[in-house]
């Protein structure tokens, strides 16, 4: 068994005539859709024609691709195992949106890939490193839709214009939720156009979200698949429709696609979710849907004042500078009421356990980012609500 790395190595000399697409070339494109493809491929607004991977991979800001310095080692072997595959190569990236918006707390990038037999794949990029991006997953706990969600919508009304036929749709984490909020409320003639939505651990939707979108008429083309320790793609998902996919680490880190591990050419499909996180999973659900709409702003824009109080924009320099930020932490949560400032310093322990693991590569020998340190900062704070 091996990652999609694996994958694209033994099977990438296949093309999609000889070995149709699946869900793991779902996740290759998802994640392929975390690289910031700025000033390489064109946006709708532009007229010029969509870049295939050659061109990209000789385009002068070709390392401005690999920005996101999380995944860097790995979207680099991606990318380049794309390009030197059959299966690959030949496929054209456009319409290429990314938007981040402090104003009204949105980070929403897309873009659309048309692969070598022609079929496009409309692929929504998850949450990125900055803390407005997690302050927007954040808002998903509210039944009315956020700014993110409506541009998906927007988004893959316009991208079918440019697509003859059917075509898939898809994201990870927060671009799974994009991708079938999306498909649930564009237009009727696109909606009965989408062969497939690919659900890769993205977060689900309050109940009055789904009624007030086609979501019946797209259920049965959802293909939603999550890790063993599974926290995002849970998170107000009760429609028990998934698959389960076996990781190579443990705990909230398999939120990482690059740990997900594929047997042949699907991935290693395991029973069901580890018991502990299913049982955390449904508390953290059943919470969330008891509180009202003021109360979820409430814990929704503290948390964020919180984060921003560490004086960072994202939450790999929150982990790195971990010690030198509680202190301004504290302050800010010395203002709320000890039953929100636990539940926020619970949330920060889950952030802080994503963002360390996915940042070891990078900074492993730094010693900010040992557990001890956090566990330290963590005591500090909770001793404000235990006096």
């Amino acid at each position: 068994m091996g990652t999609i790395l694996d994958y694209l190595k033994e099977y990438g000399d296949y093309t999609f005539a000889e070995k149709p697409f699946n869900e793991v070339d779902s996740l290759v494109l998802c994640q392929c859709s975390y690289l910031k493809f700025d000033g390489i491929a064109p946006s709708p607004e532009e007229e010029g024609p969509a870049v295939d991977l050659q061109e990209i991979a000789q385009h002068p800001h070709y390392d401005h691709l690999y920005a996101d310095e999380r995944y860097r080692a790995d979207n680099t072997a991606l990318f380049q195992a794309m390009h030197g595959s059959r299966r690959f190569r030949d496929t054209k990236v456009y319409n290429y949106v990314n938007q981040i918006d402090l104003r009204t707390e949105t980070q929403f990038s897309a873009v659309t890939f048309r692969l070598p037999d022609g079929v496009c794949y409309v692929a929504y990029r998850g949450t990125d490193e900055t803390i407005v991006g997690w302050k927007e997953d954040l808002n998903l706990a509210f039944s009315e839709p956020t700014e993110g969600q409506l541009m998906s919508v927007d988004y893959l009304n316009r991208a079918a214009r440019d697509i003859t036929g059917g075509f898939y749709v898809g994201g990870h984490s927060k671009g799974g939720n994009l991708a079938v909020y999306a498909g649930m409320n564009c237009e009727p003639q696109v909606r009965s156009r989408i062969t497939l939505i690919y659900d890769h651990d993205g977060p689900g939707f309050r109940p009055e979200v789904k009624a007030q979108g086609a979501y019946g008429e797209i259920a049965g083309r959802i293909r939603k698949t999550i890790p063993h320790s599974s926290l995002v793609g849970m998170i107000l998902y009760s429609d028990g429709a998934y698959e389960v996919v076996e990781s190579r680490t443990i705990g909230l880190a398999q939120h990482n696609p690059y740990t997900w591990l594929v047997k042949d050419d699907h991935f290693r499909i395991v029973n069901e979710l580890y018991a502990g996180r299913r049982f955390m999973d449904e508390a953290l659900n059943e919470w969330i849907l008891s509180l009202t709409q003021e109360q979820v702003h409430t814990f929704v824009d503290t948390l964020y004042r919180v984060l921003l109080a560490s004086e960072t924009d994202n939450l790999i320099d929150l982990g790195t500078h971990w010690l030198q930020s509680v202190q301004k932490i504290g302050t800010a949560l010395k203002e709320i009421d000890p039953q929100t400032g636990r539940a926020i310093i619970q949330i920060m322990r889950s952030l802080f356990e994503i963002t360390s693991v996915n940042a070891k590569e990078m900074f492993k020998n730094k010693k900010e980012l040992q557990r001890e340190k956090f566990e330290e900062g963590i005591l500090q704070l909770e001793r404000l609500f235990t006096k």
